[in-house]
Protein backbone atom coordinates (compact mmCIF):
# COMPACT_ATOMS: atom_id res chain seq x y z
CA UNK A 1 0.00 0.00 0.00
CA UNK A 2 2.87 2.53 0.93
CA UNK A 3 4.69 1.70 -2.44
CA UNK A 4 1.54 2.17 -4.55
CA UNK A 5 1.11 5.82 -3.34
CA UNK A 6 5.01 6.30 -3.20
CA UNK A 7 4.25 5.44 -7.37
CA UNK A 8 1.56 7.83 -7.19
CA UNK A 9 3.67 10.41 -5.50
CA UNK A 10 6.50 10.74 -7.85
CA UNK A 11 4.16 10.12 -11.08
CA UNK A 12 2.16 13.76 -10.40
CA UNK A 13 5.57 15.92 -9.99
CA UNK A 14 5.37 16.76 -13.06
CA UNK A 15 2.16 17.79 -13.52
CA UNK A 16 2.42 19.66 -9.93
CA UNK A 17 5.39 21.59 -10.85
CA UNK A 18 4.25 22.76 -14.29
CA UNK A 19 0.75 23.89 -12.26
CA UNK A 20 2.89 26.20 -9.87
CA UNK A 21 4.80 27.34 -12.53
CA UNK A 22 1.71 28.44 -14.29
CA UNK A 23 0.57 30.47 -11.20
CA UNK A 24 4.00 31.87 -11.04
CA UNK A 25 3.96 33.66 -14.19
CA UNK A 26 0.38 34.73 -13.55
CA UNK A 27 2.37 37.31 -10.60
CA UNK A 28 5.56 37.83 -11.99
CA UNK A 29 4.79 41.29 -13.38
CA UNK A 30 3.75 42.27 -9.90
CA UNK A 31 6.32 40.98 -8.18
CA UNK A 32 9.23 43.13 -10.11
CA UNK A 33 6.92 46.37 -9.60
CA UNK A 34 6.10 45.71 -6.11
CA UNK A 35 10.28 44.69 -5.43
CA UNK A 36 11.68 47.77 -6.23
CA UNK A 37 9.83 50.09 -3.72
CA UNK A 38 11.22 47.67 -0.80
CA UNK A 39 14.25 47.47 1.21
CA UNK A 40 16.99 44.68 0.22
CA UNK A 41 17.22 42.38 3.16
CA UNK A 42 19.95 39.64 3.79
CA UNK A 43 19.43 37.10 5.97
CA UNK A 44 22.34 34.49 7.35
CA UNK A 45 22.19 31.30 9.07
CA UNK A 46 20.83 28.14 8.57
CA UNK A 47 18.29 25.63 10.38
CA UNK A 48 14.80 25.91 10.94
CA UNK A 49 15.31 29.59 12.76
CA UNK A 50 16.39 31.10 9.15
CA UNK A 51 13.41 29.35 7.65
CA UNK A 52 11.01 30.52 9.92
CA UNK A 53 12.32 34.32 10.02
CA UNK A 54 11.96 33.91 5.92
CA UNK A 55 8.62 32.88 5.97
CA UNK A 56 7.60 36.27 7.73
CA UNK A 57 9.64 38.57 5.72
CA UNK A 58 8.26 37.64 2.28
CA UNK A 59 4.93 39.21 3.86
CA UNK A 60 6.59 42.13 3.37
CA UNK A 61 9.31 42.25 0.95
CA UNK A 62 10.41 40.11 -2.36
CA UNK A 63 13.72 41.50 -1.79
CA UNK A 64 15.20 39.19 0.20
CA UNK A 65 18.22 37.10 -0.13
CA UNK A 66 19.02 34.21 2.06
CA UNK A 67 22.43 33.14 2.45
CA UNK A 68 22.66 29.78 4.24
CA UNK A 69 25.55 27.46 5.46
CA UNK A 70 27.12 24.64 3.43
CA UNK A 71 28.47 22.85 6.75
CA UNK A 72 25.50 20.42 7.66
CA UNK A 73 26.58 16.67 7.64
CA UNK A 74 23.87 15.28 9.54
CA UNK A 75 20.17 12.96 8.63
CA UNK A 76 18.84 13.09 5.40
CA UNK A 77 21.57 15.73 4.09
CA UNK A 78 24.57 13.53 5.93
CA UNK A 79 23.93 11.35 3.44
CA UNK A 80 23.49 13.02 0.60
CA UNK A 81 26.87 14.56 1.39
CA UNK A 82 28.60 11.33 1.83
CA UNK A 83 27.42 9.40 -1.24
CA UNK A 84 27.08 11.64 -3.72
CA UNK A 85 30.00 14.15 -2.87
CA UNK A 86 27.57 17.03 -3.59
CA UNK A 87 26.98 19.66 -0.42
CA UNK A 88 24.22 19.00 2.01
CA UNK A 89 20.85 20.51 0.89
CA UNK A 90 18.82 20.24 3.78
CA UNK A 91 18.76 23.89 5.24
CA UNK A 92 19.28 25.03 1.39
CA UNK A 93 15.77 23.51 1.16
CA UNK A 94 13.82 25.02 4.25
CA UNK A 95 14.87 27.81 2.83
CA UNK A 96 13.63 27.52 -0.41
CA UNK A 97 9.97 26.15 0.78
CA UNK A 98 9.88 29.04 3.38
CA UNK A 99 10.06 31.73 0.07
CA UNK A 100 8.44 29.40 -2.08
CA UNK A 101 4.76 30.09 -3.46
CA UNK A 102 3.03 26.94 -3.94
CA UNK A 103 0.08 24.97 -3.35
CA UNK A 104 -0.06 23.38 -0.10
CA UNK A 105 -0.26 19.60 -2.25
CA UNK A 106 3.59 21.15 -3.73
CA UNK A 107 4.87 21.99 0.02
CA UNK A 108 3.91 18.59 1.21
CA UNK A 109 5.18 16.50 -1.91
CA UNK A 110 8.62 18.51 -0.87
CA UNK A 111 8.23 17.85 2.72
CA UNK A 112 7.35 14.23 2.13
CA UNK A 113 10.05 11.88 3.89
CA UNK A 114 10.15 8.47 2.33
CA UNK A 115 9.12 5.04 5.00
CA UNK A 116 10.14 2.25 3.27
CA UNK A 117 13.11 0.68 1.22
CA UNK A 118 16.66 1.99 0.09
CA UNK A 119 15.19 6.01 0.41
CA UNK A 120 13.54 5.23 3.91
CA UNK A 121 14.26 8.24 6.01
CA UNK A 122 15.06 10.93 2.91
CA UNK A 123 13.12 13.63 2.22
CA UNK A 124 11.99 14.05 -1.31
CA UNK A 125 13.14 17.87 -1.42
CA UNK A 126 16.43 16.87 -0.54
CA UNK A 127 16.41 14.24 -3.47
CA UNK A 128 14.96 16.83 -6.17
CA UNK A 129 18.17 19.36 -5.30
CA UNK A 130 20.62 16.62 -5.61
CA UNK A 131 18.78 15.25 -9.00
CA UNK A 132 19.32 19.37 -10.00
CA UNK A 133 22.52 19.26 -8.99
CA UNK A 134 23.39 16.19 -11.20
CA UNK A 135 22.42 17.96 -14.55
CA UNK A 136 23.70 21.34 -13.37
CA UNK A 137 27.15 22.83 -13.46
CA UNK A 138 27.30 22.97 -9.86
CA UNK A 139 25.48 23.44 -6.79
CA UNK A 140 24.79 27.29 -7.13
CA UNK A 141 22.76 26.59 -10.24
CA UNK A 142 21.13 24.00 -9.05
CA UNK A 143 19.12 26.07 -6.43
CA UNK A 144 18.79 28.98 -8.60
CA UNK A 145 16.85 26.21 -10.64
CA UNK A 146 15.33 24.90 -7.82
CA UNK A 147 14.17 28.09 -6.94
CA UNK A 148 12.80 29.10 -10.28
CA UNK A 149 10.72 25.60 -10.60
CA UNK A 150 9.17 26.64 -7.03
CA UNK A 151 8.26 30.27 -7.69
CA UNK A 152 11.28 31.39 -4.66
CA UNK A 153 10.47 35.34 -3.36
CA UNK A 154 13.75 36.59 -3.39
CA UNK A 155 17.25 34.56 -3.55
CA UNK A 156 18.38 31.35 -1.78
CA UNK A 157 22.03 30.88 -1.90
CA UNK A 158 24.75 28.56 -0.49
CA UNK A 159 27.46 30.59 1.22
CA UNK A 160 30.21 28.96 -0.31
CA UNK A 161 30.73 25.85 -3.24
CA UNK A 162 33.37 24.28 -1.37
CA UNK A 163 33.12 21.08 0.56
CA UNK A 164 33.46 22.84 4.15
CA UNK A 165 33.64 20.66 7.58
CA UNK A 166 32.85 22.24 10.69
CA UNK A 167 35.39 21.66 14.16
CA UNK A 168 34.76 22.58 17.35
CA UNK A 169 37.62 23.21 20.37
CA UNK A 170 35.91 22.64 23.65
CA UNK A 171 36.86 23.88 26.48
CA UNK A 172 38.76 21.09 28.05
CA UNK A 173 40.88 21.04 24.94
CA UNK A 174 39.09 18.05 22.60
CA UNK A 175 38.46 18.90 19.00
CA UNK A 176 35.42 17.47 17.81
CA UNK A 177 35.03 17.20 13.77
CA UNK A 178 31.51 17.47 12.03
CA UNK A 179 28.17 19.89 12.81
CA UNK A 180 26.34 17.16 13.90
CA UNK A 181 28.84 15.92 16.27
CA UNK A 182 29.59 19.16 17.95
CA UNK A 183 26.66 19.61 20.95
CA UNK A 184 26.61 15.47 20.90
CA UNK A 185 30.45 15.17 21.91
CA UNK A 186 29.79 18.39 24.35
CA UNK A 187 27.63 17.00 26.48
CA UNK A 188 29.41 13.37 26.40
CA UNK A 189 32.53 15.31 27.82
CA UNK A 190 30.76 18.04 30.04
CA UNK A 191 32.79 20.20 28.28
CA UNK A 192 31.16 23.58 26.23
CA UNK A 193 32.29 24.95 23.03
CA UNK A 194 35.05 27.13 23.62
CA UNK A 195 35.23 28.17 19.74
CA UNK A 196 34.43 26.86 16.11
CA UNK A 197 36.37 26.83 12.91
CA UNK A 198 36.52 25.36 9.46
CA UNK A 199 38.25 23.27 6.80
CA UNK A 200 39.53 24.77 4.38
CA UNK A 201 40.36 27.64 6.77
CA UNK A 202 40.38 29.57 3.36
CA UNK A 203 37.50 28.52 2.02
CA UNK A 204 35.77 31.21 -0.86
CA UNK A 205 32.64 32.59 -0.66
CA UNK A 206 30.09 32.53 -3.62
CA UNK A 207 30.17 35.83 -5.53
CA UNK A 208 26.83 36.42 -4.77
CA UNK A 209 26.58 36.08 -1.57
CA UNK A 210 29.41 38.92 -1.04
CA UNK A 211 27.45 41.39 -3.93
CA UNK A 212 24.35 40.99 -1.84
CA UNK A 213 25.79 41.52 1.55
CA UNK A 214 27.53 44.81 -0.28
CA UNK A 215 24.03 46.28 -1.57
CA UNK A 216 22.19 45.31 1.41
CA UNK A 217 19.68 47.83 3.24
CA UNK A 218 19.52 45.19 6.58
CA UNK A 219 21.58 42.31 7.17
CA UNK A 220 20.25 39.86 9.47
CA UNK A 221 22.19 37.10 11.69
CA UNK A 222 19.84 33.97 13.04
CA UNK A 223 17.85 33.22 14.47
CA UNK A 224 19.67 29.99 14.73
CA UNK A 225 22.16 27.76 16.18
CA UNK A 226 24.68 30.10 17.54
CA UNK A 227 28.13 27.45 16.75
CA UNK A 228 26.69 25.53 13.46
CA UNK A 229 24.63 27.29 11.84
CA UNK A 230 25.75 31.56 12.09
CA UNK A 231 28.62 31.55 12.81
CA UNK A 232 29.84 29.05 10.29
CA UNK A 233 29.35 31.62 7.87
CA UNK A 234 31.18 34.45 9.26
CA UNK A 235 34.19 32.15 9.44
CA UNK A 236 34.63 32.32 5.82
CA UNK A 237 37.18 35.90 5.29
CA UNK A 238 35.14 37.21 2.61
CA UNK A 239 31.50 37.57 4.16
CA UNK A 240 33.40 38.68 7.62
CA UNK A 241 35.23 41.06 5.41
CA UNK A 242 31.94 42.20 3.85
CA UNK A 243 29.61 42.44 7.07
CA UNK A 244 32.58 44.48 8.62
CA UNK A 245 32.63 46.63 5.65
CA UNK A 246 28.92 47.08 4.89
CA UNK A 247 27.39 50.15 5.49
CA UNK A 248 23.86 48.04 5.95
CA UNK A 249 22.53 48.30 9.47
CA UNK A 250 23.34 44.90 11.33
CA UNK A 251 20.88 42.62 13.55
CA UNK A 252 21.32 40.01 15.61
CA UNK A 253 18.49 37.51 16.92
CA UNK A 254 19.40 35.16 19.24
CA UNK A 255 17.60 32.01 19.67
CA UNK A 256 14.67 32.10 22.51
CA UNK A 257 16.05 29.04 24.41
CA UNK A 258 19.38 28.04 25.44
CA UNK A 259 20.45 24.40 23.06
CA UNK A 260 22.10 21.17 25.09
CA UNK A 261 25.82 20.85 24.11
CA UNK A 262 25.55 24.07 22.31
CA UNK A 263 24.81 26.87 23.81
CA UNK A 264 24.15 25.93 27.85
CA UNK A 265 22.80 28.40 30.35
CA UNK A 266 24.09 31.18 27.73
CA UNK A 267 22.20 34.73 28.31
CA UNK A 268 21.34 37.54 25.40
CA UNK A 269 25.12 38.69 25.43
CA UNK A 270 27.13 35.11 25.82
CA UNK A 271 25.65 34.49 22.29
CA UNK A 272 26.44 38.50 21.19
CA UNK A 273 30.26 37.18 22.60
CA UNK A 274 30.27 34.19 20.53
CA UNK A 275 29.46 36.41 17.23
CA UNK A 276 31.90 38.66 17.76
CA UNK A 277 34.70 36.27 19.31
CA UNK A 278 34.57 34.82 15.85
CA UNK A 279 33.91 37.70 13.77
CA UNK A 280 36.65 40.26 15.75
CA UNK A 281 35.79 43.54 13.66
CA UNK A 282 31.99 43.41 13.30
CA UNK A 283 30.27 45.44 14.48
CA UNK A 284 26.07 45.09 15.58
CA UNK A 285 23.52 47.92 15.28
CA UNK A 286 20.56 46.04 17.41
CA UNK A 287 19.99 43.04 18.63
CA UNK A 288 16.46 41.90 18.74
CA UNK A 289 15.22 39.89 22.23
CA UNK A 290 12.37 38.22 23.43
CA UNK A 291 10.66 39.58 26.41
CA UNK A 292 7.46 37.32 26.75
CA UNK A 293 7.06 35.66 29.49
CA UNK A 294 7.21 31.74 29.55
CA UNK A 295 4.27 29.50 31.48
CA UNK A 296 5.75 27.26 34.30
CA UNK A 297 4.50 24.05 32.16
CA UNK A 298 6.44 25.35 28.81
CA UNK A 299 9.58 26.15 31.28
CA UNK A 300 9.67 22.65 33.03
CA UNK A 301 9.29 20.51 29.40
CA UNK A 302 12.34 22.47 28.02
CA UNK A 303 13.96 21.66 31.11
CA UNK A 304 13.20 17.91 31.11
CA UNK A 305 15.29 18.77 27.41
CA UNK A 306 18.60 20.78 29.15
CA UNK A 307 16.89 24.00 27.36
CA UNK A 308 16.05 27.23 29.65
CA UNK A 309 15.26 30.66 28.52
CA UNK A 310 17.90 33.11 26.78
CA UNK A 311 17.76 35.87 29.17
CA UNK A 312 19.09 39.90 29.44
CA UNK A 313 20.28 41.05 32.86
CA UNK A 314 21.45 44.64 33.50
CA UNK A 315 25.33 43.46 33.45
CA UNK A 316 24.37 42.47 29.78
CA UNK A 317 22.57 45.76 29.02
CA UNK A 318 25.54 47.38 30.23
CA UNK A 319 27.98 45.59 28.08
CA UNK A 320 25.81 46.04 25.27
CA UNK A 321 25.45 49.46 25.38
CA UNK A 322 29.35 49.59 25.79
CA UNK A 323 29.40 48.06 21.99
CA UNK A 324 26.75 50.55 21.04
CA UNK A 325 24.31 47.62 20.08
CA UNK A 326 20.78 48.91 20.63
CA UNK A 327 18.07 46.36 22.65
CA UNK A 328 14.72 45.58 20.81
CA UNK A 329 12.79 44.02 23.20
CA UNK A 330 9.71 42.02 21.94
CA UNK A 331 7.24 39.63 23.14
CA UNK A 332 8.55 37.30 20.23
CA UNK A 333 7.05 34.02 21.30
CA UNK A 334 4.84 31.83 19.60
CA UNK A 335 3.95 27.52 20.57
CA UNK A 336 3.17 25.49 17.73
CA UNK A 337 2.91 21.83 18.90
CA UNK A 338 4.38 22.10 21.85
CA UNK A 339 7.42 23.68 20.35
CA UNK A 340 8.85 27.57 20.96
CA UNK A 341 9.61 29.79 17.81
CA UNK A 342 9.56 33.41 17.17
CA UNK A 343 6.49 35.04 16.23
CA UNK A 344 7.75 34.93 12.47
CA UNK A 345 5.29 38.23 11.61
CA UNK A 346 6.13 40.57 14.64
CA UNK A 347 9.60 39.89 13.97
CA UNK A 348 9.21 40.72 10.17
CA UNK A 349 7.69 43.71 10.99
CA UNK A 350 10.41 44.94 13.15
CA UNK A 351 12.99 44.01 10.92
CA UNK A 352 10.89 46.01 7.96
CA UNK A 353 11.31 49.39 10.50
CA UNK A 354 14.63 48.84 10.73
CA UNK A 355 15.24 48.74 7.14
CA UNK A 356 12.89 51.74 6.57
CA UNK A 357 14.69 53.22 9.13
CA UNK A 358 18.50 52.94 7.00
CA UNK A 359 16.52 53.84 3.55
CA UNK A 360 15.10 57.50 5.00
Amino acid sequence: MKSLSNMRLIKNIKKLIKKNRTNTDKSSNFVKIFSKQKPKIVAIGGGTGLSVLLRGLKQFTPNITAIVTVADDGGGSGKLREDLGMLPPGDIRSCILALAEMEPTMEKLFQYRFTEGSLKGQNFGNLFIASMNGISENFEEAVKKVSEVLAVTGKVIPVSLENITLYAKLENGSVIKGESNIPIKSLEQESPVDKVFIKPRESKAVKEAIIAIKEADLIVLGPGSLYTSIIPNILINSIAKGLIDTEATKVYIPNIMTQPGETDGYSVFNHVEGVIRHCKNISLDYIIVNSKKLSQKTVEKYKLEGASLVTLNKKGRERLEKLNIKVIEEELVEIKKDYIRHDTTRLAKILMDLARRKES
